[in-house]
C-alpha cells in the first residue's frame, strides 16, 4: 500500500483466519495485486519466492531457525537479485519476569498467571521464565497454586474459560516433551499442573515447573506453550542474578522487573539493557499494541525492527533524494584557484 506489491504466505495452522482478513481487505476496497494471499507449505513457497529476481524484502514471524535459514537463501542468491532485499525478522523470545524482594506479591502473581498462560502461553512475548527471591517465594508460592486452581479450560467459545487447547497436534507433542523432561528431572519439580490430554482438543494444564538449576532445559529453549520455569534466587544475589538472566538465553525479546525499589529497578533495567527488546516496569512482558508501543526484540529474536511503529514502517520505502539547483555554475574553477 506504499508502492510495494506483497506476497502474504499465512502459517500453514492459522489460513482460515489469514483467508477472512484478505476477504475483508478486498471488501474495504483493496485493489486486487496489491496483497497477494498464497497460502501453502513453506517448502513449496518459499523457494520460487526467495530465489526471484525481484525479491525486494522479506517481513517474517517464526522460528529462528527458519529465518537463519531464509537469510541464507538470499545470501546465497545475492547476484541475482535486483537490489539488495530487506530482512525483518520476529524470531520468538525466552521471555522473563523478575522480582526484587520489594515487590508487590498480589501484582506480580497476576503478572505470572497472565503472562504465562494467556493464550496457552502460545505467544512469543508470553512469560516463560522467572527468577523469585527467596524471601517472598514462600507466600507467592501459595499465592500462585491457589491462582492456577481457579483457571477453567475449555471451548473457546465459552467466554469463562481463561485457557483453550494448544493449536495444534505437534505443539502438543512439542510441549508436553517439556513437561515429561522436568517430571523425570533431579532438578526440577513441578508445583502446579503438568497433565494434558488429548482427547478432544489439545489440552495441556497451566504447568509451572521450579528448578535448582538456571540453567536447566525449560529456563533456556522457547517452549511456546503453557509452561513457565522459576528459579529462586537468594536475595543477596540480585545484581548476580541479573547478569545470570541477561546470560542465559539466546533470546532478547520481552522482559519486565517488578519491584517498587527505585534503585532495584533502575539497575535492572541497566543490566538487562540487552536482554529485552521490549522492558516492562511492574507488568507482564506481554501485550504491546500497534500504534502505541513498537514491538520486537534482538539477539535470537530478530532484527528488532520494531512491528507496529514508523521504525518498521520506513523499512520498506526507498528514499530518493532531488536537488534542484537554479543558478548552475559556468565555469570549472573555483574562487578559491584565482591567483593572488
Amino acid at each position: 500500500m506504499m508502492g510495494n506489491v506483497v506476497l502474504w504466505k499465512p502459517a500453514s495452522s492459522a489460513v482460515l483466519s489469514a483467508y477472512y482478513l484478505m476477504r475483508l481487505f478486498q471488501e474495504a476496497g483493496l485493489p486486487d495485486g496489491v496483497i497477494n494471499f498464497i497460502p501453502g507449505s513453506g517448502r513449496d513457497v518459499g523457494p520460487n519466492v526467495l530465489a526471484h529476481p525481484k525479491l525486494a524484502g522479506i517481513h517474517f514471524t517464526g522460528s529462528t531457525s527458519v529465518f537463519q535459514t531464509m537469510w541464507r537463501i538470499v545470501g546465497e542468491n545475492i547476484a541475482s537479485y535486483r537490489g539488495y532485499p530487506r530482512i525483518v525478522g520476529e524470531t520468538g523470545g525466552k521471555d522473563f519476569v523478575f522480582a526484587h524482594a520489594s515487590a508487590d506479591l498480589d501484582e506480580l502473581n497476576t503478572a505470572l498467571v497472565r503472562g504465562a498462560f494467556e493464550y496457552q502461553g502460545q505467544k512469543c512475548s508470553a512469560a516463560s521464565r522467572a527468577y523469585i527471591p527467596r524471601s517472598i517465594w514462600g507466600v507467592l508460592k501459595t499465592k500462585l497454586r491457589d491462582t492456577i486452581a481457579t483457571i477453567k479450560m475449555g471451548d473457546v467459545r465459552d467466554f469463562s474459560n481463561f485457557m483453550n487447547a494448544v493449536i495444534d497436534k505437534g505443539a502438543f507433542q512439542s510441549i508436553t516433551e517439556y513437561i515429561n523432561y522436568a517430571k523425570h528431572s533431579s532438578e526440577a519439580e513441578i508445583i502446579a499442573g503438568g497433565n494434558y490430554d488429548d482427547t478432544k482438543g489439545y489440552f495441556i494444564e497451566p504447568t509451572v515447573i521450579v528448578t535448582s538449576n538456571p540453567h536447566f532445559k525449560t529456563m533456556e529453549e522457547e517452549i511456546f506453550g503453557p509452561v513457565l520455569t522459576i528459579y529462586v534466587y537468594d536475595d543477596d544475589k540480585y545484581l548476580e542474578t541479573l547478569q545470570l538472566c541477561d546470560q542465559t538465553s539466546p533470546y532478547a525479546l520481552t522482559g519486565s522487573i517488578f519491584a517498587r525499589d527505585r534503585q532495584a529497578i533502575d539497575l535492572a533495567s541497566r543490566t538487562l539493557l540487552h536482554a529485552a527488546g521490549n522492558f516492562y516496569i511492574n507488568d507482564k512482558p506481554t501485550g504491546a499494541v500497534v500504534g502505541q508501543q513498537p514491538f520486537g526484540g534482538g539477539r535470537a529474536s530478530g532484527t528488532n525492527d520494531k512491528a507496529g511503529s514508523m521504525i518498521n514502517l520506513l523499512r520498506w520505502v526507498s528514499p530518493r533524494a532531488t536537488k534542484e539547483t537554479f543558478t548552475p555554475p559556468k565555469d570549472y574553477r573555483y574562487p578559491f584557484m584565482a591567483a593572488e
